[in-house]
C-alpha cells in the first residue's frame, strides 16, 4: 500500500510541477536505498508484542514495520514475549526510556489495560494492532490495525460451508489468547456443520502434531482441520498422513510453507490478515500523528483482512512469501 502511495504520489506531484515531481522522484529512490525520504525529527518508536521465539508471522509483521520506520526517518524498538505480564514489563521499558509513540498487541487485554493507559498518561500515542480491536478504544489507542476475528472466523465457517465440509475442528495453541477464541467462535456461527475446539501447547509443535492425530484417530468423521496460524499448518498435514485421514487442512496466516501447501492441495485454504501491512501501516500511522495529526479508522479498528488464500492465489503470492513480507 506504501509503495501504491508513493507512485500516486509522485505521479500527482510531477503534473503540478516539473520541482515538486523531482522532489518525489527523489523521496522514492531515497526510500528504495534505505534512507529516510522525510526531514523529520528523528522520533524513537517502539513495537511490543506477544510474539513467541521464531513465530513467522511475527518476523513479517517486524518486517514491515522496519521498512516503514526507515522510510519514515523513525528510531524503530522491537521487543516481544509470549508471557502477558513480561509483555507488560516491556512495555513499562519503553515508556521510561520516553519514546515518542509505542505499537502494542493486546492478546491478553486484562494484562496490559494499566500499562497502555500509563503510556497514554504520559502522553505517548498508541497504536494497537493485530490482537484487541474490541478493547483497543477503550484503553486510549489512536486506533486498531488487523483484522476483526470475529469476522475472520465467520469467513472460515463460510468457505468451509462452500467446500461441503460436515465437522470441522478448530485448534487454538495459544491458551488465554482472546483472538483465538474468537476466530474459532466465528467459524462456528456461520459453518452449517459441526465444529469442535482442540487446545494444544504451541510452544512444543510434537505435542500439536500428536494432539491433532489423536483427535483424528479416534473420529474419522473429521472432515476439515483449521490451524490458527502458519506453523501450525504443516504440523496438521503430518497429524493427518499418521492417521490416515481424508479431512482437508486448512490454516490462518500466510507464509512461504503455507503457499507451497497450496500449490500442492496439502492445503484447502489459508486466512490472510496482511501482517507486513499491520506492522508499515501501524509505523506509518504513528509518524503521520506526530507529523499532522493524522488518525485513520473514525474510531472504528482498520482493517487489514481477512482475505481467502487457495490454489488459485497461490502462485501470485509464492514470491512475496519467500522474501518475507506475505
Amino acid at each position: 500500500m506504501g509503495a501504491v502511495l508513493a507512485v500516486v504520489l509522485a505521479a500527482s506531484l510531477a503534473g503540478c510541477s516539473s520541482t515538486g515531481g523531482k522532489r518525489a522522484e527523489e523521496r522514492a529512490a531515497e526510500a528504495a536505498e534505505g534512507r529516510a525520504a522525510v526531514n523529520t525529527p528523528r522520533w524513537t518508536f517502539a513495537m511490543v508484542t506477544h510474539s513467541g521465539d521464531g513465530d513467522t508471522f511475527w518476523d513479517i509483521v517486524q518486517k514491515g514495520a522496519e521498512q516503514a520506520a526507515v522510510k519514515d526517518n523513525i528510531n524503530f524498538l522491537y521487543s516481544h514475549n509470549d508471557e502477558a505480564n513480561q509483555q507488560a514489563q516491556l512495555v513499562q521499558t519503553a515508556i521510561d526510556k520516553k519514546v515518542d509513540g509505542l505499537i502494542v498487541s493486546l492478546a491478553k487485554p486484562d494484562a496490559m489495560k494499566a500499562v497502555v493507559a500509563k503510556a497514554v498518561k504520559a502522553g505517548i500515542p498508541v497504536i494497537t494492532v493485530n490482537s484487541g480491536s474490541a478493547e483497543s478504544k477503550e484503553f486510549g489507542a489512536l486506533t486498531h490495525i488487523g483484522q476483526d476475528e470475529s469476522i475472520a472466523g465467520e469467513a472460515v465457517g463460510d468457505e468451509l460451508n462452500s467446500r461441503g465440509r460436515k465437522k470441522a475442528l478448530c485448534v487454538l495453541h495459544e491458551q488465554g489468547n482472546v483472538g483465538h477464541e474468537q476466530r474459532c467462535a466465528g467459524a462456528k456461527k456461520t459453518f452449517d456443520g459441526t465444529l469442535q475446539n482442540l487446545y494444544v501447547d504451541g510452544t512444543n509443535m510434537p505435542d500439536v502434531t500428536a494432539s491433532i492425530e489423536a483427535k483424528l484417530q479416534s473420529d474419522k468423521s473429521i472432515d476439515a482441520v483449521v490451524t490458527l496460524g502458519a506453523p501450525f499448518a504443516d504440523a496438521a498435514v503430518q497429524a493427518k498422513q499418521t492417521a490416515g485421514s481424508k479431512a482437508e487442512i486448512d490454516t490462518f496466516d500466510l507464509n512461504a510453507k503455507v503457499a507451497t501447501g497450496l500449490q500442492t492441495d496439502k492445503l484447502g485454504f489459508a486466512v490472510d490478515q496482511q501482517p507486513y501491512l499491520q506492522g508499515y501501516e501501524a509505523v506509518d500511522l504513528l509518524w503521520l500523528y506526530r507529523y499532522n495529526r493524522n488518525v485513520l479508522g473514525g474510531g472504528l479498528p482498520v482493517l487489514t483482512g481477512p482475505q481467502i488464500i487457495t490454489k488459485d492465489d497461490a502462485d501470485a503470492l509464492a514470491d512475496f512469501t519467500k522474501r518475507g513480507t506475505r
